[in-house]
């Protein structure tokens, strides 16, 4: 799944981005994928958020937790700060859409 924050439908590229995949055999999440865009100068696997996952059964409060471990070592700049909030809401929704 992947899952973009435009600011308007006029630019051509995403504020946010993020790619998620699951893999989920008879309860616990058994692989996970989760790579951010527009939060770094290059895309950025989530890793920490990828080994909270994997072993875990899908919920949303798990996947409110591996959202904040996404973003656990973010340090914005002041002008673009409000990327935080919006990559977990995003990381959030992609993961709840592939559980």
């Amino acid at each position: 799944t992947y899952l973009k924050a435009m600011d308007r439908k006029v630019w051509a590229f995403a504020l946010v981005g993020v790619a998620a995949t699951l893999q989920v055999e008879n309860g616990p999440i058994t692989a996970a994928r989760l790579v951010l865009s527009g939060v770094a100068n290059t895309p950025h696997r989530a890793s920490a958020a990828e080994e909270l996952l994997v072993g875990a059964a899908p919920s949303d409060e798990l996947f409110a937790q591996a959202a904040d471990a996404a973003l656990d070592d973010a340090a914005p700049l002041e002008q673009n700060g409000y990327k935080v909030p919006l990559a977990k809401a995003l990381i959030r929704r992609a993961l709840a859409a592939i559980a």
